[in-house]
């Protein structure tokens, strides 16, 4: 396993969000967290990056715990983020947005190069010298996913995948999705796009009240419409 999350708990102050949280993610696999707005989902995220640290349980990368670690030692690790809201650099331009981040990676091999971004991003390298603050809501997200895999990750966490985004921006974030797989890439995504997330995610977990309730592939989901309409309210 690339990532085991086991039995963590988490909380903001008093209030507790995650009990018994457990996940676990292969080397190249595609994984999925769902569940409706406030589950838990970027709670988890946040905790395995280290940003709402877990106070019980533990978080293994490549067999090594990192649940007391700080973030930018877990970043370091290998481990990309892509936030909910982007979280752009307003005044920075997408070529200076992406030099920001880039470094070699634990393998020290740098497979993802500015080349390589704008390859994956056509679109981004026409914007190369706009501002963040002058890109669309879509090319701000194809900036976030090109920022995270300027640090060359060997595990790639994308909270709300395609939230806001129009229908063709929606379809080129899943086909660069699709092609980081191909790559090889490990990812935990969460989203909404069901539909979507079925095509390119090799296993699929359902957390409720900060618990996971069920786990499967994507035609065991497939084949239970009563847990996805009593989970994800479809």
């Amino acid at each position: 396993m690339i990532l085991e999350v086991q039995d963590i708990d988490s909380f903001y102050g008093q209030s507790q969000v995650l009990f018994g949280m457990s996940l676990a993610i292969k080397e190249g696999e595609v994984v999925t967290l769902m569940g409706r707005n406030g589950m838990g989902k970027t709670t988890t995220i946040r905790a395995i990056m280290g940003l709402t640290p877990a106070r019980r349980g533990v978080i293994r990368f490549h067999g090594q715990a990192i649940t007391a670690l700080p973030p930018y030692r877990i970043a370091r690790r290998g481990i990309a983020l892509v936030p909910e809201g982007r979280l752009i650099s307003p005044n920075l331009s997408v070529e200076e947005n992406l030099l920001a981040t880039a470094t070699s990676g634990p393998s020290g091999k740098g497979r993802w190069t500015q080349d390589a971004i704008w390859n994956l991003f056509p679109r981004l390298s026409e914007r190369r010298s706009s501002m963040g603050n002058q890109l669309s809501g879509g090319e701000q997200q194809m900036l976030a996913i090109a920022r995270a895999l300027m640090t060359n990750p060997e595990l790639l966490l994308l909270d709300e995948a395609t939230e806001g985004l129009a229908p063709l921006i929606r379809q080129e974030i899943w086909q660069c999705l699709h092609e980081l797989k191909q790559e090889g890439l490990a990812i935990l995504v969460i989203d909404k796009n069901i539909q979507a997330l079925s095509r390119i995610a090799n296993r699929h977990y359902i957390i409720e009240k900060g618990m996971i309730v069920w786990e499967g592939s994507s035609d065991e989901l497939a084949a239970h419409e009563s847990i996805k309409n009593r989970y994800l309210g479809i």
